[in-house]
């Protein structure tokens, strides 16, 4: 007689309900780390209800050879990523390019990241997620709009000058900015400058104040 007891089907691990969370991938540059990276990754650690988040950082060999100067070390990269509560662990001098030895290496389940293509400067390819996609083990995640590491340089650079008379303010040298000795007087004159015409604009605000209250009691009266 058959047992009419039903037989229980186990859920996929994958679901990230059973007792082995999911292993999702995620990797980058992480440099300057921002508040756009962070929304990425809780994007990839909520990506399933048990999630263990991986996170690659390439090396600054790497990143140089392929992607160009970092302000970061390799060292602080890893560390700015050690300490966002949505990474479980970080995966130093991750590849460039995903291959199955790596993601077999690390059991991982899936790789999180934007749908865009990926340019793959490395020449092995036109996307640097090509692989993982053609597998189905791509999850997608959104970008925040209007903050990326480019953003934040670009912003220095049109405001150069104010963060070289910012940083001689506190104390830095010339040498420390690498800045020439005439720029450093002329950036000095600007600063006295500067900061003459502010206390101009607040006493010029001062005596407008006063002379509108004058008016007003002179008009009540």
């Amino acid at each position: 007689m058959a047992d009419p007891t039903p037989e229980k089907k186990e859920k996929p691990e994958v679901e990230g309900e059973g007792e082995r969370p999911v292993r999702v991938y995620a990797d980058g540059i992480y440099d300057l780390f921002h508040f756009g990276h962070a929304r990425s990754l809780e994007q990839a650690k909520k990506s399933f209800p048990n999630t263990y988040l991986l996170v690659g950082c390439c090396n600054d060999e790497v990143t140089h050879k392929y992607k160009g100067k970092t302000v970061m070390t390799e060292a602080e990269r890893y560390e700015s990523l050690r300490h966002c509560k949505w990474v479980d662990e970080v995966i130093p001098d991750a590849p460039w390019v995903l291959t199955k030895e790596f993601l077999d290496k690390h059991k991982i389940d899936f790789v999180a990241h934007d749908s865009l293509p990926y340019a793959d400067a490395s020449g092995a390819g036109k996307d640097v997620y090509e692989f993982v996609k053609s597998i189905g083990k791509f999850k997608e995640t959104k970008r925040t709009e209007g903050i990326s590491t480019s953003d934040i340089i670009m912003r220095i650079v049109k405001d150069y000058n104010q963060y070289v008379m910012r940083n001689l303010a506190r104390g830095y040298t010339r040498k420390d900015l690498g800045v020439s000795y005439v720029k450093e007087k002329r950036l000095r004159v600007n600063m006295r400058l500067k900061t003459l015409q502010d206390n101009m604009k607040k006493q010029r605000e001062k005596v407008e104040e006063k002379l509108q209250t004058v008016a007003k009691l002179q008009y009540a009266a």
